[in-house]
């Protein structure tokens, strides 16, 4: 319980007491997947009661930014300036750690929102849609805090160094209760690809851009892949 808690602090503004050490997550990345069902299945509380789709649909995005207190978003954000940044490999690390937001920045949350929105409203079931895409989401952070080498000291450094490769396999276990959701098995492989596939071309663009991975490319890739995931249900 020190853990989970431990990572809804992490993950979260939820009020849960007392703060925990973070080692208690740390130790244990791989139940990244938990607050996923957590923070799915209370965005899909409300949507449910939602009749319009286009208002659901924006209701899902606003209750995933209130209830995770947009820190993954904040990560997408530095990750888009760092990809636009022009200049030598300290350059882009500049733009990427610097706490200002730049062209780059706002271009990356703006298309990946829309993405997001466009595939939730596609989607034959919002709140499906959404706790996959949220479990999915917390899987690749999972993934990239086991193989993601940091380049510089930080929070993902941290977690990196208490994280076995073995993880993510663990990981996935976590994700298996989606198959009991409605929803076809084709969709689920589907969902499964892009939660390991979007994460490991972070993985490597952050390699050859940065030198390696930080707390802003993981929190990045929750957003992403959150997306890519559910426009992946949506069209499939």
């Amino acid at each position: 319980m020190k853990a989970l808690i431990s990572l809804l602090q992490f993950t979260t503004i939820l009020p849960l007491g007392k703060p925990q050490d973070l080692e208690n997550f740390a130790r244990h990345s791989y139940i990244y997947p938990l607050a996923g069902y957590i923070i799915g299945g209370l965005v899909a509380l409300p949507v449910f009661f939602i009749a319009d789709r286009t208002i659901a649909a924006a209701a899902a995005i606003a209750g995933i930014f209130i209830i995770s207190g947009a820190h993954h978003f904040d990560g997408l954000l530095d990750l888009g300036d760092g990809l636009m940044a022009h200049g030598d490999r300290e350059k882009r690390i500049r733009a990427l750690t610097d706490r200002q937001v730049g062209a780059g920045g706002i271009a990356a949350g703006i298309v990946v929102t829309i993405l997001l929105f466009a595939g939730l409203q596609a989607s034959s079931s919002i709140i499906i849609a959404v706790i996959i895409g949220e479990v999915c989401a917390k899987y690749s952070m999972s993934f990239l805090t086991a193989y993601g080498t940091p380049f510089r000291g930080g929070m993902h450094s941290y977690l990196h160094k208490f994280s076995k490769p073995y993880f993510p396999f663990i990981a996935a276990l976590f994700c298996m209760p989606l198959i009991f959701l409605p929803v076809s098995p084709l969709k689920l492989a589907g969902a499964a690809i892009a939660m390991v596939v979007c994460p490991a071309i972070l993985s490597i663009i952050s390699k050859r851009l940065f030198g390696g991975v930080n707390g802003d490319v993981v929190g990045a890739s929750n957003e992403i892949t959150r997306a890519c995931v559910i426009l992946t249900i949506a069209l499939i």
